[in-house]
């Protein structure tokens, strides 16, 4: 054992695997700072390269990106608060705000050193679980998954923007989105409104860019300025930030200890790991008011479950041939290629034991090598939150666009648009994001695992093994503390500010309109087959009491968060507000119809030289310096490089027909 974990650790290094290691490095650094790129697409992209490596070179490429993307994902995240990831999305929650609050090198320090700290683990627990892992992923089985599934949804939404109702609410939205598309048991198509295009179901990475980037370009629009409102290097700096990493020590261990867990339950992935390991940061927290406008655990929870998963997630895949998440999934396509079995032969001294361990020192090495790089090209990252986000917007917006179009189709584009809508409206209304996204990561899974439950242990027998009733007794005990937690603390919370009927009347109408979603997902469902319709109705009819019991305290305690409370804390002119918000709406569709239009090579540039130039009001020097740059960087990075199939514009493609013609 001992040999072949040595044997591991000298083949990496060795030539050319090494250099492989170090291109795949590069290549997720990138991937993971641009956003909505996806580490998924660039991993699909990488495996033809594949094809005449050795296994250890190819998965010292492979997973020397896949396991570095989460850890600069986060810097996006932080900075901007467009996830570079949608594994990341947790980090903005708290990352983003400590931005806006000048302590964007804080942050950042802390979120690539518990990353490094979440990756070392990860890759520990691989490595002492290749003996041992198969009673322990056998134990939880279906059922246990299953409630799994349920723990996280719950500790998201209890923490939702402090009220765990419409954390609720918003937990069964994402739970609807997920059921859109063909049921995988029938063939039932459900909720897609008899659109093709939604029988796949809504894809996860335009529908996350949607809800959490759109709300933040309309947020630095209305801002104006730059992403910091205050010192970036004041207090806090990037040496601040590791050392609040090594202050939490037991929280990183105990996150990171719930990334790789999560990471090993097959098929969850790493949308429940990282919102339980912030789940758990604000539960251990003393002070969990802090959370959502910068607490710094925040940051630290996430960042090291994001990446101690990685190393989980690889022992179902190694141990049963079962992908642990979207990377898994992926790599377990480049066993086949390589003609590599998953099971005993990656286990056994003899065969291929010595490249499972190589895989443990890919994913360690190259955080080593990865967060070291990261910290000397973070203060200039940092310096970016200094710049005009007049300047910033159109690139924001290019990266938006791009990271939607990942699947080739503008039905992408548009879902994240309504996805965008959707976010401006819960970030206006006081509802929480993070419960919504949960749902839609896990709503497929939760069904899946419970009808296995059901067929394999009886209707209710599943509820009786020991796993079920612990996670059990740990939703009951989330919850308790959570309504405790409200009643003791209702004196201190936010200020509200009471306002006319015209403002208040929003709100209500609002819950209201989620009161109506709810009716008719349940109305539209009574004619599918019993098989298609039970998970939703036995979800939908409890959510539509509480969205019921929410509209009714809407219009007994009619109240709306003020502008300043929504925002940034500081006060601003109403219709100051409306005009800025209405103009970068009128942008975001200005730069979808020219892209459109015109094709994404000519689109954006035409849309990112008219932002800057009218509602910038840059010069010409500027404007055509920034467009320029802008459009290299597009055809160098993924026409030339990625290949990226951009379509040609609706507007080219009418012209032709009608000549044609």
């Amino acid at each position: 054992m001992l040999e072949a974990f040595g044997a591991g650790l000298m083949s990496i290094f060795q030539w050319p695997a090494f250099s492989f290691m170090l291109i795949g490095i590069a290549i997720g650094f990138v991937v993971g700072i641009l956003p909505g790129l996806g580490s998924g697409t660039a991993l699909v992209l990488m495996l033809p390269h594949i094809f005449r490596m050795e296994p250890v070179q190819a998965f010292a490429f492979l997973l020397g990106m896949a396991s570095v993307v989460a850890t600069t994902g986060d810097i996006t995240s932080i900075l901007f608060g467009v996830p570079g990831e949608s594994d990341c999305a947790a980090s903005i929650i708290d990352g983003h705000p400590m931005s806006r609050n000048g302590e964007a090198g804080r942050a950042l320090g802390a979120s690539l050193m518990s990353s490094l700290i979440g990756a070392v683990f990860g890759g520990l627990v691989l490595a002492m679980a290749v003996p041992v892992v198969r009673p322990l992923v056998l134990s939880f089985g279906s059922p246990g998954v299953f409630m799994l599934c349920i723990l996280g949804l719950i500790s998201v939404a209890s923490l939702g923007g402090g009220n765990t109702l419409k954390g609720l609410i918003a937990g069964g939205l994402g739970i609807f989105f997920a059921l859109v598309g063909l049921d995988r048991f029938t063939a039932t198509p459900r909720y897609t409104l008899g659109q093709l295009y939604l029988w796949d179901g809504i894809p996860l990475v335009p529908a996350t860019i949607g809800l959490f980037a759109i709300p933040e370009v309309v947020n630095m629009a209305v801002m104006g300025g730059s992403i910091a409102r205050g010192d970036v290097g004041k207090i806090g700096g990037i040496t601040e930030g590791v050392k609040d990493a090594f202050r939490h020590w037991k929280l990183v261990l105990r996150c990171s200890g719930i990334g790789a867990l999560i990471g090993i339950m097959p098929g969850i992935g790493s949308g429940v790991a990282q919102f339980l390991a912030y789940a758990h940061a604000v539960q251990s927290s003393p002070d969990k008011e802090r959370f959502g406008k910068g607490a710094v655990e925040g940051v630290l929870g996430p960042g090291a479950a994001n990446n101690s998963k990685e190393g989980g997630a690889l022992i179902p895949a190694v141990t049963f041939g079962v992908p642990g998440g979207l990377h898994t999934a992926i790599l377990l396509g480049a066993f086949t290629i390589l003609g590599l079995t998953p099971g005993l032969a990656m286990l056994r001294p003899e065969q291929n034991l010595s490249l499972t361990y190589s895989f443990v020192w890919t994913i360690v090495v190259a955080n080593v090598i990865v967060v070291p790089a990261s910290f000397l090209l973070l203060r200039q990252l940092v310096w970016l939150t200094r710049v005009r986000v007049s300047l910033l917007i159109p690139n924001l917006l290019m990266f938006i666009f791009i990271g939607s179009f990942a699947r080739n189709t503008f039905g992408d584009v548009i879902t994240m648009l309504l996805f965008g809508v959707l976010g401006l409206l819960m970030v206006w209304f006081d509802w929480s994001r993070p419960p919504l996204l949960i749902g839609l990561v896990l709503g497929a899974m939760l069904e899946k695992t419970l009808f296995i439950s059901v067929d394999a242990y009886g209707t209710l027998g599943w509820l009786g093994r020991p796993v079920v009733v612990i996670l059990t007794l740990v939703i009951f005990a989330i919850v308790f503390l959570s309504v405790v937690k409200r009643l003791r603390q209702r004196k201190n919370r936010e200020k509200f500010v009471v306002t006319g009927h015209r403002a208040f009347s929003w709100g209500a109408l609002f819950s209201l309109a989620m009161a109506v979603f709810f009716a008719l997902a349940i109305w539209d469902a009574r004619t599918w087959p019993s098989r298609a319709r039970i998970f939703p109705m036995a979800i939908f009819v409890p959510v539509l009491m509480l969205a019921l019991v929410n509209l009714v305290k809407e219009l007994r305690h009619p109240r709306k968060k003020a502008v300043t409370d929504v925002w940034t804390g500081s006060p601003m002119n109403q219709d100051l507000v409306r005009r800025r918000t209405a103009g970068i709406i009128a942008w975001i569709l200005g730069f979808f119809l020219a892209t459109w239009g015109f094709g994404f090579l000519l689109g954006f540039p035409l849309a990112i030289f008219l932002f800057l130039k009218v509602a910038s009001r840059e010069s010409w020097t500027t404007s055509i310096l920034i467009t320029s740059g802008s459009w290299a960087f597009i055809v160098i990075l993924f026409v030339r490089l990625l290949h990226f199939p951009f379509p040609e514009g609706q507007l080219f493609e009418l012209i032709t027909g009608l000549f044609l013609r």
